[in-house]
């Protein structure tokens, strides 16, 4: 009896999941390359015949054919932490102390290699890949499924004991060999070559056509797992999960309780990463039990059981030739390095940062001088050396200005900074502009079709002067610019516009104050709700708010203070911009006043930050630990060693979700 056309689908997409997981991620090929081909344009035939078959999990995505216009940001449910960085066995030695402060149990570390990539979140829902996320910057990323899709190594659907939802993070790398294969056929065909692995992936990720990205041999390699009550308690173990779920896992990462296995790790690949197929720039060194990891914590921008050790950089020897000075939207003026153009761990280094008249000096730079030029952190070039025995004699130590460069003003050095600053914040055009950027840019107000160059054009026309001037802007008065036609006219209008709705947070990072990132930006906004209440704030009362010190305090106060600052605050309230935090959904109430609370196992209704969330609304607060200090824990199904722990105490409270829900009075 011959097959019908769903088993022979079925029977073919088994047959290429299998094979497609023995060469991408096993690495251990078990059928040519030509009958691979052959089975999966039969597959192709099928499917496009019988178009009711079709699943997006199907080896048949792997080539691609969907077409992407934008990305959409989407946030993270667990955020995307970057890691902090140490260039020396003392300050890694010096991390390690204070987690031993903090951890009086037996620690053990994971070593893996830091791979040169681009990080990514895969989320899996019953097996299947729901989506793909880059990182972005750390909160929100661009949703890149389709391309993903096309990425051999990335499991489409798993095998095993996987959770029913969860995350895998890895980092999307391009092979050395393949790099160098790719820029020796576009060198043969007249096009410029990429200029390294890692952007070059970066840029895949973002091509519309997904068929392009499938032609790229892109590879991703796991290194993490996130979500609630996973199967497992410590990184090794998920590691391992990874893999049998059907994830390419490197094999050279190794668990050790010493900090000389450590060390060892380091000095190992140190010497051998030249021999691997992709670029690292360093290890990370990881606490491994994932209860130890959670009494450490984070910091606002990393965890504390994480630490990543980056190798030296490959630095080369080049000349100085010149140095100019850029003025910052904050009117900081930053000294650029102008170098004969040299390689650098694969692209073309012509200019370096010197920071500030600091670095100047203690390197003692003169131009003409033969310089040691390396990428901090494999990334930014950087001056890290003078070759004194071959300085011109008749050499001259750079004369820093005392003018600004752009407007002539004398320039200020505060107090206690090594950078100096042009006053001239109403006068100095590269700090209009750049003020103007920064609140028009993506993490600020958002604005679409307000980049550097629109800002430039608007201020050479004498139609914006301050962020305030573009609430101002008139269809007619921009139709008549250069490259501004009716429908980008019409964008541009309508991105100010919807730009209006945007949350207080974003508008007063928007604003500019020096030392107001995004994270401070949004711990003083959930404190103080509302602009009003901020400009009020004595500084006592500022720095008595979660990670706001005097410095940030001050630099408030002296914003809020200058009339200029204020008359621009009320052209953009009567422009209709949000500067109050938006209600709630629901009031906080007390039900919970003064009670800490700790949940373990797994919850049928919420999940685990839904449930801590519930818990600060309430009037509650959340511990990561059983102590003396917890009053209550709440218990899922198959709780873990927390209950006896808790039972132990004797003084906790011991209740069910359904009974928890019953308590704050929610269904």
């Amino acid at each position: 009896m011959s097959k019908s056309v769903k088993e022979q689908i079925e029977e073919l997409r088994r047959a290429l999941e299998r094979h497609n997981y023995n060469y991408y991620v096993l690495d251990r090929p078990t059928i040519s390359d030509f009958d691979f081909d052959q089975r999966l344009k039969r597959l192709q035939q099928l499917e496009r015949a019988h178009p009711e078959f079709a699943t997006t999990d199907s080896p048949s995505v792997r080539v691609g054919g969907t077409v992407t216009k934008n990305f959409p940001s989407l946030k993270h449910r667990y955020r995307m932490y970057s890691l902090d960085n140490s260039y020396s066995k003392e300050e890694l030695a010096n991390w390690e102390q204070r987690i031993r402060k903090r951890i009086d149990s037996p620690l053990a570390f994971t070593c893996e290699l830091k791979y040169d990539g681009v990080s990514i979140s895969l989320t899996y829902k019953k097996g299947r890949l729901k989506r793909a996320v880059t990182r972005g910057d750390g909160i929100s990323g661009d949703v890149v499924t389709a391309n993903v899709r096309t990425i051999r190594s990335v499991p489409l659907k798993l095998s095993g004991d996987y959770p029913e939802y969860f995350a895998v993070r890895g980092e999307i790398v391009l092979p050395i060999a393949a790099f160098n294969e790719m820029n020796e056929s576009r060198v043969e065909s007249g096009e410029p070559p990429y200029m390294n692995p890692r952007n070059t992936a970066s840029g895949s990720l973002k091509l519309q056509d997904s068929t392009v990205v499938a032609q790229r041999p892109l590879a991703c390699l796991a290194y993490g797992v996130v979500g609630a009550d996973l199967p497992f308690s410590t990184h090794r173990e998920a590691l391992q999960k990874a893999r049998s779920w059907g994830f390419k896992v490197p094999d050279t990462d190794i668990l050790t309780d010493s900090l000389e296995g450590v060390f060892q790790f380091i000095d190992k690949w140190d010497r051998k990463r030249l021999q691997l197929p992709y670029e690292v720039d360093g290890v990370v060194v990881k606490v491994n039990d994932f209860s130890q990891r959670e009494a450490l914590g984070f910091t606002s921008k990393a965890p504390r059981w994480a630490m990543a050790y980056k190798f030296r950089a490959e630095r080369i020897q080049t000349a100085l030739v010149g140095v100019s000075y850029q003025v910052g939207r904050t009117g900081a003026v930053t000294p650029v390095a102008h170098l004969q153009p040299v390689l650098l761990a694969g692209t073309t280094v012509k200019r370096a940062s010197l920071h500030n008249e600091g670095i100047i000096s203690k390197l003692d730079l003169r131009l003409g001088d033969a310089v040691w030029v390396e990428k901090g952190g494999e990334i930014i070039p950087k001056i890290a050396g003078v070759c004194l025995d071959l300085r011109p004699k008749d050499s001259r130590p750079i004369a820093y200005p005392e003018h600004c460069p752009a407007c002539g003003i004398e320039l200020l050095c505060l107090p206690g900074e090594a950078i100096r600053y042009c006053p001239n914040q109403t006068g100095c055009p590269p700090q209009i502009k750049g003020r103007i950027a920064h609140f028009a840019s993506r993490r600020a107000m958002d604005i679409e079709g307000i980049g550097a160059e629109t800002v430039a054009l608007l201020y050479e026309s004498d139609l914006v002067r301050t962020p305030a001037d573009l609430y101002d802007l008139t269809r007619e008065a921009i139709l008549p610019l250069v490259r501004m036609a009716a429908k980008s006219s019409d964008n541009l209008i309508a991105g100010i516009k919807k730009s209006k709705s945007k949350p207080f947070e974003k508008v007063l990072y928007a604003l500019g104050i020096r030392f107001v990132g995004e994270t401070v930006a949004h711990q003083l906004a959930s404190h103080f709700k509302g602009l009003d209440a901020l400009q009020r704030a004595s500084f006592d009362e500022l720095i008595a708010v979660y990670e706001i010190g005097e410095r940030i305090a001050q630099s408030l106060i002296d914003f809020f203070g200058k009339a200029e600052n204020q008359d621009q605050i009320r052209r953009l309230k009567a422009a209709g911009l949000q500067f109050e935090m938006r209600a709630e959904p629901s009031k906080k109430r007390d039900v919970l006043q003064g009670k800490t609370h700790l949940f373990t196992g797994r919850l049928a209704q919420l999940t685990r930050d839904e449930a801590k969330e519930m818990v600060v609304a309430n009037g509650g607060k959340n511990l990561s630990a059983v102590s003396g200090k917890l009053d209550v824990l709440v218990v899922g199904a198959q709780p873990g060693s927390k209950l006896a722990q808790a039972q132990e105490v004797g003084t906790v409270e011991i209740l069910t979700e359904a009974e928890f829900l019953s308590r704050i009075g929610s269904s």
